[in-house]
């Protein structure tokens, strides 16, 4: 891409189509090789169904065991492609984002473009390590009890497959959203629409927002997992506490020496 400014509306358009295509070619290719390694990638998908996943076993968990099954003729075909083309997505993420960046980054200005440069890599960065920690904390234990319970000895439980990869998929997505709490604290703070004071002020209001948001997002009604929700999530909140105190002595910093 040419740093050239003099590119006229539809020269830019050209630039813009050709940066999807290959976000695009990118994401699919690699949702090609994911679905051809379809052992491997369901191995991870269907890892914390198993009793023998390494959650359960750190914690000791008693063996216990899921059985999934299909329900529909292409059910299994068609949850292979999504699954295959989200891991695929994922995989290009690094690649569609620096690409991304290569087509705003001659709109910036270069004090713009480092602190971009820093924003996009924290917000992916802590956007990961919500999906990690929903995969090895949050969901195992999820699908240990909702696959667990049991209303009578009567009654027996068949999870579909469908609704094990729509609830690993919806929660990995809400947990990668959290987790952008203190990457959005910090650029508020940059903008001056956040304070830590106010955060200090309002920390027991924040606890009880953050339970009820772990309660909403963890469809369990035992403390104990509600607990393991929360307690990352209100880490998030103090962390962003130190970030936003840290910003604004920058500022103030920044401002006495100009």
């Amino acid at each position: 891409m040419s740093d050239d400014s003099g590119l006229t509306f539809w020269e830019h358009l050209d630039v813009l189509r050709g940066s999807l295509i290959r976000m695009l070619v990118a994401a699919v290719v690699s949702g090609v090789v994911a679905f051809v390694f379809k052992d491997v990638l369901f191995s991870v998908v269907l890892a914390p169904s198993r009793a023998g996943f390494v959650t359960y076993r750190l914690l000791g968990a008693e063996p216990f065991s899921i059985r999934l099954v299909n329900t529909g003729l292409t059910e299994q075909f068609m949850i292979h492609v999504k699954v295959a083309l989200v891991a695929g997505v994922l995989i290009a993420s690094p690649y569609i984002l620096y690409v991304l960046f290569r087509f705003i980054s001659p709109a910036l200005y270069d004090n713009e473009r480092r602190c971009s440069v820093r924003l996009t890599v924290a917000a992916y960065a802590m956007f990961i390590v919500g999906l990690l920690v929903n995969y090895f904390v949050v969901f195992p234990l999820t699908v240990r009890f909702l696959g667990t319970y049991s209303v009578s000895t009567d009654v027996d439980n068949l999870l579909t497959l469908s609704s094990y990869v729509d609830t690993l998929a919806m929660m990995s997505l809400v947990f990668g959203i959290v987790f952008e709490i203190p990457v959005i604290c910090w650029l508020l703070a940059r903008f001056g629409l956040l304070k830590a004071v106010w955060m200090n002020r309002y920390r027991k209001h924040a606890v009880v927002a953050i339970v009820a948001v772990a309660a909403v997002i963890t469809p369990t009604s035992d403390a104990f997992t509600l607990l393991l929700v929360s307690l990352p999530i209100w880490l998030l909140y103090e962390v962003s506490v130190v970030i936003v105190r840290v910003t604004e002595k920058g500022k103030a910093a920044g401002v006495q020496e100009n």
